[in-house]
Formats: C-alpha cells, sequence, structure tokens
C-alpha cells in the first residue's frame, strides 16, 4: 500500500498540494485505493494501474450510474494513462460492518438494496456494455473445474460439467425477461452508507467497473448469497418475494435467481482457489465454507438436478466445505 511515485504530482496538479496520502484498502485485482486528506476536505485515489487495470469502465459505469439518480462517485479529477482518478470520499461506513454490529437492521437494509436494484433495473441497459449471457455464464462456471478440482486433486468430466451447466442456464437466457445492467460486485463490502443521504441515494455504490448488459436476477443472487457474509434465508426470501412484487416478473424470475446463485457461486469456488494459487492471496479460502454452504442449498432447487448429479458423481463430500475448515 505505498502510494504511486506519481500520485503526488497529480494530486498538486488537480488543486491538492501537501494532501496526506493514507493506505485504504486493496482487493481482488491490481486496485489500490488511498485516502487523500487535506485541510477541511478529503477525498479518494484508485491507482488502477496499466496494463493490468483500465479506469475507464470506472468512469463511464460511474457517470452513467449518477445520470440515473444513484449515488456513484464523483470522478474529481483523472489521468487514465497513468492509471488515476480522485474520486468521492463516501466515509468508512459499509454496510457489511453496519449489519454486523446491527443484525436487527438485516431486512431494512436490504429492503433498501432490493429497491436499489429495482430501480436500476427499471432503466435501459447502458449503452456499449458486453453481454454476460449463457457463453459468458457457461465460460465463467469452468474455473471451478480450472482451478477447483486440481488443487484438491480432482478428475472429472469437464465436458459433461459444461453440458449440465448448459442444460440449466439455457432456459434461464431463454426466458424472456429483460436485460438490465447488471453490477456483477454487487454485495455488502461494496456498498457504503453515505451520510446525509436518504432513500436509494444512501447507498453508495463501488467496484462496478466490470458491469455487464445481463440477466436480471443475478446482482439480487449476489447480494443476498453474499461471500463475505451470512443473509439469513428468511430475508433472502423476502427480497426475492420483494423484486418480484415490484417488477411481475414472475416464476421466471424465481427460478433463474438459484441457477444464477448457483452458477456464480461455483464460479466464486474457483476464483478463490485462482486467488490463492495464481495469486498469493491465501486469505480468500477462508470464504470456502460459506460458498459450499450456498451452493449446496441452491443445488436443492428442482430446476439444478443437472448440475447436481455432475457434483455427486464427481466432487466427494470430504473435498467440499470440510476441505477448508
Amino acid at each position: 500500500m505505498i502510494p504511486p511515485a506519481h500520485a503526488p504530482a497529480f494530486l498538486a496538479a488537480h488543486g491538492w498540494p501537501d494532501a496526506q496520502i493514507l493506505p485504504l484498502a486493496g482487493d481482488a485485482s491490481f486496485r489500490r485505493y488511498f485516502r487523500i486528506v487535506a485541510p477541511e476536505r478529503c477525498a479518494v485515489l484508485m491507482d488502477a494501474p496499466p496494463p493490468h487495470e483500465d479506469p475507464r469502465p470506472f468512469v463511464a459505469v460511474a457517470e452513467w450510474l449518477g445520470a440515473c439518480g444513484l449515488t456513484a462517485p464523483t470522478i474529481l479529477a483523472r489521468d487514465l494513462d497513468k492509471g488515476l482518478l480522485l474520486i468521492d470520499d463516501f466515509g468508512d461506513v459499509r454496510l457489511r460492518e453496519t449489519l454486523d454490529a446491527q443484525p436487527q437492521a438485516e431486512a431494512e437494509h436490504y429492503a433498501g438494496v432490493t429497491d436499489l436494484l429495482v430501480h436500476l433495473h427499471a432503466q435501459p441497459p447502458m449503452a456499449g456494455l458486453p453481454v454476460h449471457g449463457l457463453d459468458e455464464w457457461l465460460d465463467e462456471v469452468m474455473l471451478f473445474t480450472d482451478w477447483y478440482c486440481p488443487a484438491l486433486e480432482i478428475e472429472v468430466d469437464r465436458d459433461a460439467f459444461r453440458a449440465a451447466w448448459a442444460e440449466v442456464l439455457g432456459p434461464v437466457e431463454r426466458d424472456a425477461l429483460p436485460c438490465v445492467t447488471v453490477l456483477r460486485d454487487f454485495h455488502a463490502e461494496n456498498i457504503m452508507l453515505v451520510a446525509g443521504k436518504d432513500g436509494l441515494a444512501h447507498y453508495g455504490l463501488l467496484d462496478f467497473q466490470d458491469a455487464r448488459v445481463g440477466h436480471p436476477a443475478y446482482d439480487l443472487a449476489s447480494v443476498l448469497e453474499d461471500a463475505r457474509r451470512d443473509v439469513s434465508p428468511a430475508v433472502e426470501a423476502a427480497m426475492i418475494d420483494r423484486y418480484i412484487a415490484a417488477t411481475g416478473q414472475g416464476e421466471a424470475f424465481r427460478a433463474a435467481y438459484w441457477a444464477l446463485a448457483a452458477q456464480r457461486n461455483t464460479r466464486i469456488l474457483g476464483v478463490f482457489v485462482r486467488l490463492w494459487k495464481r495469486d498469493g492471496k491465501p486469505g480468500y479460502r477462508q470464504f470456502q465454507p460459506r460458498m459450499w454452504g450456498l451452493l449446496e442449498r441452491d443445488l436443492a432447487h428442482p430446476a439444478l438436478v443437472a448440475v447436481r448429479q455432475w457434483f455427486d458423481a464427481n466432487i466427494p463430500a470430504a473435498k467440499r466445505a470440510g476441505a477448508w475448515m
């Protein structure tokens, strides 16, 4: 968390001379964040170093979300060639820690987050975004066979795995529900509670640079089946009902929710192993038991029988959650 050498000159050029640069956070990518502190004001510096990162998608999506009436960071200054952005500081109050301290507020906050998605999905999808559909879902889920299985020394039938997922996810792609802007990494650690703002604006959005045009169930599954915190099944069920009541999308949405939740959770099992093995970030292993708990529950849905049968035939119980305890 050492600031890039060119950060002070960037800040000085944009009216922040002699500001303090304090480490704030890193994430699963190459991006790093620093809090910029000057008398009576502060901001956040995003370091998205090329060629590993490109800040342009973050800028485009942030500006689009703001135009939709949602709270995304304002871009205060930018040097896109060097991968530097100076953005709004939403403070330190994240949804994750708030719910850890106030579990009684879970239903209230998830209702707000669900309503935010209803609002987002009422907008025409952002122009120019890549598609997140069946081909992408199938490619993503193969991270499980490509990373998870080798790490646990499991030999599996990859073709049968992809075929099972195609059987489950094909009907989701063909369900005729409207395509929407999908933020894709929408969970409690990427949602800030912004002081001085009410309603949907109270929820500050982060980490949306990988947004796509895709299925409306994906982000709701992302936030309710959170890799980093347990959401009560009762709240999850209530929020699915809340979304359906607000949009009128009915049973097709409900079926898609469980299929895409399973797809996402399977992908994440592979991603967390890749972060450990390839990127030297072993801390993500701690989330694997939760991911298995979520996936096992998803696979119990009748529409996922083909994938459940593949897991039963290929992944022994000892190589699931228990392997990570």
